[in-house]
């Protein structure tokens, strides 16, 4: 018997091609990932227009921004798709999807995920061809890659558009930052005195989350060493930020709730220096071209942090167990390995990250790129 069939076969470029819809409605470090891919359909199908299917956040992020989207598209939630937006109105999937049929997608990508939810929405939006992943469990598109887990998450889309005949033409996420950003940040946090840096102590899931008063010495020091020290998180995040500001002990601004989210591009892109658990506001400070500091778990190490290191370092934790009951968390990747890898304790798993390590890595980042004092 042959051996069943784990890649589709892959071709060159789809003819005539007016308009390709991509389907990533998830999280903001997410769509960071997929900009490359953007990147390279935009190259490739220069006169087609691309329309992201995404969350209403990202229709406020792309209204008059530059770059390779020219349309956002709100996806209705769903199981897999999107979590709904707080206050938003009710809307019907069967409606959009009509909808979307009568644009006549020339072709519909799918990077989003491993496809199990995704790739049957991505179908029955009626494109002459579709692309994606392909998870065990999901359908398969025209042409798709099998969905592997430790994976860099930029490649891996990459991979995606060359399905469709789209080469890379970068790796690295690029996010332009508009006036309005500048202006609003400006309007919030007004002119630096000082040399700006932002700390972002939160993160979605605690498990990735470097204890808080580490990330308040981190911001005593480089008070210490001169520079206006920023807090940012958001509403959710506001007992995280809370602990970091009362542990540091020094004027640091904490900035919840403050900022849109172009006017937390544009706060970055005024500091000289993000540092940050592997969160969003890590990758989307990168994106608009600051030098970073990441704290990550090592399997997040694989799939999100940056290959590059002239103005990035990302700093590691080796833990695979879990630091309350000890079950190896591998075993869901790695079945063949012992444990169950099944834990419900959500305890930091980058504790061990050295305090040193990462003011070492911030200072040589600052010092490098200018941003000392005087």
């Amino acid at each position: 018997m042959a051996a069943p069939t784990l890649l589709a076969p892959a071709t060159g470029l789809v003819p005539d091609v007016a308009r390709i819809a991509v389907l990533r409605a998830n999280a903001l470090g997410d769509f960071i990932f997929v900009l490359p891919a953007l990147d390279a359909l935009r190259a490739a199908y220069p006169k087609a227009e691309i329309v992201l299917l995404g969350a209403p956040w990202h229709a406020a992020l792309w209204r008059d921004r530059p770059g390779p989207v020219d349309r956002v598209q709100v996806v209705p939630p769903a199981p897999g798709i999107r979590t709904p937006t707080a206050g938003e109105a009710e809307s019907s999937m069967v409606d959009f999807l009509a909808a979307a049929r009568t644009e006549r997608f020339d072709l519909a990508l799918q990077l989003h995920g491993g496809g199990a939810n995704s790739n049957p929405l991505v179908a029955a939006l009626g494109a002459r061809v579709t692309a994606g992943l392909r998870a065990e469990d999901a359908p398969p598109l025209d042409r798709w890659l099998r969905y592997v887990y430790y994976q860099p998450e930029v490649i891996r889309y990459l991979e995606v558009a060359a399905l469709v005949g789209a080469p890379a033409t970068t790796i690295t996420p690029t996010l332009a930052v508009t006036d309005a950003d500048r202006a609003e940040a400006r309007s919030v946090l007004g002119d630096p005195e000082r040399p700006r840096v932002a700390l972002h102590p939160g993160a979605t899931d605690t498990r990735r989350r470097w204890p808080a008063d580490r990330f308040a010495q981190v911001a005593r020091t480089l008070h210490a060493d001169g520079y206006e020290v920023l807090v940012t998180g958001t509403p959710a995040e506001q007992d995280v930020v809370d602990r970091v500001v009362a542990a540091a002990g020094v004027p640091v601004r904490p900035q919840v709730g403050t900022l849109s989210l172009g006017g937390l591009v544009g706060c970055y892109a005024g500091c000289e220096l993000v540092i940050s658990n592997d969160t969003g506001p890590l990758h989307l400070a990168a994106a608009v071209g600051v030098p970073t500091v990441g704290i990550f778990w090592v399997g997040n190490l694989i799939t999100t942090a940056t290959a590059l290191r002239g103005r990035h370092r990302p700093i590691t934790s080796w833990t695979v167990h879990c630091p309350v009951c000890g079950v190896d968390c591998t075993p869901g990747i790695y079945p063949h390995r012992p444990g169950d890898g099944d834990c419900p304790h959500r305890d930091s798993f980058v504790t061990d990250v050295p305090l040193e390590e990462v003011l070492e890595a911030a200072r040589e980042l600052l010092f490098r790129e200018g941003g000392a004092p005087s």
